[in-house]
C-alpha cells in the first residue's frame, strides 16, 4: 500500500484530497499548521525545513516511504502592490513556493529509492489569468508552476511524475473570506454567472483530478498543468 502525503490537508481543499486518496485506498498522512485529531504527525509549517523534515520521519516511521506528494499548503494575502512590505511578500512566498521546495526535497529519496513517485502541486488559476492586489500571491503560484515542469524533466527518468493543478474559483473558506471583504470584483453567485459550466468548482473537483494524477493509469502524464476551472481559463 502506497503512503501519500498532503499539505495543508485538514481544511479546504487539501481535506478533500486526503479524503478522496484515503478513499482510494492510500495510506494518508495530512500535514497541516492546524492538524486534525487523527493527525499521524504534530503540526507542521511547510516553510520551516526543520518541521517538515521531521514530520516527514513520523510518516516513514507511522506509515513507511512516501511515495505521493501532494503540496497543497498556502497562504494568500490581499494589498495593493505600492504598498506590499517585502515582508508580506516574503511570507507568501515562504509557504507557497518555498513550502513546496522543502516537502519535494524531503520526500524524493524515498521516490527515487522505489523508482516510482507522484507529485502534484497546487498552484492557482490566477497564475494564468493575473489577479490585482494578489502579486505575491500569484507571482508564488506562477513559480509553482515553473518549478513543476522543472522538476518534471529532471525526475521522469527515475520513475517520478511532477503535475500541477491550478483551482480556479473553488468554494472554501478562502474564497468566502475574499467574498466578505469584497474582493473578488463581485459576489460568488455573480461569478457563477461568468463561469462557463454555470457553478462554483468544489474542493472535491480538484481532488478528482489529484486522484487521477497519482494514480498508476497516469504514469504517462508529467509536466503538466491541468486547470480544474470550469472553463474560466482555457
Amino acid at each position: 500500500m502506497r503512503t501519500a502525503v498532503v499539505t495543508g490537508g485538514a481544511s479546504g481543499i487539501g481535506l478533500a484530497i486526503a479524503e478522496r486518496l484515503a478513499k482510494d485506498g492510500y495510506q494518508v498522512a495530512a500535514l497541516d499548521l492546524d492538524p486534525s485529531d487523527t493527525s499521524v504527525v504534530p503540526a507542521t509549517d511547510v516553510a520551516d525545513r526543520a518541521q517538515v523534515d521531521a514530520a516527514l520521519a513520523a510518516v516513514r516511521e507511522r506509515l513507511g516511504p512516501v511515495t505521493i506528494l501532494v503540496n497543497a499548503a498556502g497562504t494568500d494575502g490581499f494589498k495593493r502592490f505600492s504598498d506590499l512590505t517585502f515582508e508580506a511578500w516574503h511570507r507568501v512566498i515562504n509557504v507557497n513556493l518555498n513550502g513546496v521546495f522543502h516537502c519535494v526535497q524531503a520526500a524524493l529519496p524515498d521516490m527515487m529509492e522505489a523508482g516510482w513517485g507522484r507529485i502534484v502541486n497546487i498552484s492557482s488559476s490566477s497564475a494564468q489569468s493575473g489577479q490585482p492586489f494578489m502579486t505575491h500571491y500569484v507571482a508564488s503560484k506562477s513559480a509553482v508552476n515553473g518549478l513543476t515542469k522543472a522538476l518534471a524533466l529532471e525526475l521522469g527518468p527515475f520513475g517520478v511524475t511532477v503535475n500541477a493543478v491550478p483551482p480556479g474559483f473553488i468554494d472554501t473558506p478562502m474564497l468566502r473570506k475574499a467574498e466578505a471583504r469584497e474582493l473578488l470584483g463581485g459576489t460568488v453567485e455573480e461569478h457563477i454567472q461568468r463561469t462557463p459550466v454555470r457553478r462554483v468548482g468544489r474542493p472535491e473537483d480538484i481532488a478528482a483530478a489529484c486522484a487521477f494524477l497519482v494514480s498508476e493509469e497516469a504514469g504517462y502524464i508529467t509536466g503538466q498543468i491541468l486547470g480544474v476551472n470550469g472553463g474560466r481559463n482555457t
